[in-house]
């Protein structure tokens, strides 16, 4: 899911500069600026899913290994 998050997020900021680039109007900026700010908490949620999903994947079946990436 997070690369969907991710894909989700860099079209939200692709189309605010191309809207500030053809000076459209201001609400459809925000709107962009709202999709790109409300994607960080759910990118962060899903990295958090996904790493304690791995520890537990680790601990049940042993021959899986966790690297620790910070």
């Amino acid at each position: 899911m997070v690369p969907f998050a991710l894909a989700g997020m860099a079209a939200f900021a692709v189309a605010g500069v191309v809207l500030l680039l053809v000076h459209a109007p201001d609400d459809w900026l925000w709107t962009c600026l709202a999709g790109l700010l409300v994607g960080i908490p759910g990118l962060i949620t899903m990295l958090r899913h996904d790493a304690h999903r791995r520890r537990r994947r680790a601990l049940s079946h042993p021959e899986f290994t966790v690297t620790d990436q910070g």
